[in-house]
């Protein structure tokens, strides 16, 4: 498979990746930026793996989405630092191994492999497995929550 086939066949996982944790990019921006770059420069994979658990208890069903145990940071004098963190979404029969890319003003997803526990799957239902896996992980949101308990 080329480069460029590669990018089009996971152009769809990764904008379903990216809207389902948009919530947890949010509270990993939240972290401040000094103590990830820390963490990541001297290898504490325990702190981090600590952030990212911590950022998506509220989102997804425990043991979906984790830390993959590798990070790295580009830090450069005229711009903000940008964080890489690599994830794994695993549930239902599905794993998708990605990296979650932040910086100041936004958050990104590249996806770097899918698995699939089928073999044989065309690309549509393909994408239709890692949509059903990803609003299966997903807890309900606690803001609606909130607003349906207060009324």
């Amino acid at each position: 498979m080329t480069i460029q086939a590669a990018k089009t066949h996971f152009r769809d996982a990764e904008k379903i990746i990216a809207e389902s944790i948009v919530d947890v990019a949010t509270e990993l921006r939240l972290t401040d930026v000094s103590d990830l770059m820390l963490f990541i420069r001297s290898d504490q994979a325990a702190n981090i793996e600590d952030l990212v658990n911590s950022s998506t208890e509220l989102y997804f069903k425990n043991g979906t989405l984790k830390y993959a145990l590798a990070a790295g940071c580009s830090v450069r004098w005229d711009t903000s630092p940008t964080i890489l963190l690599d994830m794994e979404f695993r549930h239902a029969a599905v794993s998708v191994f990605f990296r979650l890319v932040l910086s100041q003003s936004r958050a990104a997803v590249e996806v770097i492999d899918i698995f699939f526990d089928e073999t044989g799957l065309d690309q549509e239902l393909r994408v239709q497995r890692l949509t059903d896996a990803v609003a299966d992980a997903k807890l309900p949101d606690p803001r609606t929550q909130l607003r349906s308990s207060a009324a």
